[in-house]
């Protein structure tokens, strides 16, 4: 269980990763403002700073949840599985935040908090089998 939870650790930091991209590099692309609501490029370009700092705090998660799961492989566990929890745990965490305080982005907040959730539950089964 706990390598399936790794796994999709690994997929939900690379979800991030490209949520990165889009809000740090292509916020006001055809892409980006469709999956992320913001009309037409002059409105996405009123909030792109904000999304600029948004892309790099989902990137920071990626590289915590990444670095925990090359930690566990490499057998310092106590590291890997902190460094999982942390970086997956927080990404869940703002997911649930985007799903309580806006209803109008409650499927991005499903869609982006999936996978974390999947990792956290599988690598704390994991740890309880």
């Amino acid at each position: 269980m706990i390598i399936a939870g790794m796994i999709i650790a690994v997929l939900a930091a690379l979800l991030h990763i490209f949520i990165f991209y889009l809000e740090a590099f292509a916020w006001d692309s055809e892409q980006a403002r469709h999956l992320f609501k913001t009309g037409s490029v002059e409105q996405a370009q009123l909030t792109k700073s904000n999304a600029y700092n948004q892309g790099f705090y989902n990137l920071f998660l990626a590289v915590i949840a990444l670095a925990g799961v090359i930690a566990w492989f490499v057998n310092a566990h106590t590291v890997g599985l902190s460094l999982v929890f942390a970086g997956a745990g927080s990404m869940l965490a703002a997911a649930l935040v985007l799903f309580v305080s806006s209803a109008p982005h409650r499927s991005a907040a499903v869609k982006q908090g999936a996978l974390p959730l999947l990792a956290v539950l599988l690598v704390i089964l994991g740890l309880l089998m």
